[in-house]
């Protein structure tokens, strides 16, 4: 009777812990999985400044954060390549869009950027905002 009690508490405990019921710790994120054709564009000149370097990173870390499938395109628009998409947005320097390529929709986020870059922590909460907000439009 001992044994079959110390094998039914064995495979108990095994049992409980592969069961990973965990719940989220405070500040664990949650990476929404986008399966959509939403992308977020930066435009840019050959000759980048720091503030467009600056965007570029906190967009980046945004996207990889929260929205896990959203595609981030870096685009230079000196490059004759990319001359019809720069005028498609209208974009002669740095200007940043999150654009969805189904519908057309886009949405300009460049005041938002260059207002907001030197604020990391604002940056981040208001991009995921906005982001949400298109993807719920």
């Amino acid at each position: 009777m001992k044994n079959y009690l110390i094998l039914f508490l064995t495979v108990s405990f095994f049992l409980i812990t592969a069961c990973d019921n965990k719940k989220p710790q405070a500040g664990n994120v949650v990476s929404l999985k986008i399966n959509s054709n939403i992308e977020v564009i930066q435009f840019h000149s050959e000759h980048r400044c720091a503030t467009c370097l600056k965007i570029e990173k906190l967009t980046k870390a945004t996207l990889e954060k929260y929205f896990s499938g959203i595609t981030f395109r870096l685009i230079n628009v000196d490059d004759k390549e990319n001359k019809e998409i720069s005028e498609q947005f209208e974009a002669f320097g740095t200007s940043l869009y999150i654009y969805n390529t189904n519908t057309g929709q886009k949405k300009s986020l460049t005041d938002f950027a260059f207002m907001n870059v030197h604020n990391e922590e604002k940056y981040e909460t208001e991009m995921k905002k906005i982001i949400e907000e298109f993807l719920n439009s």
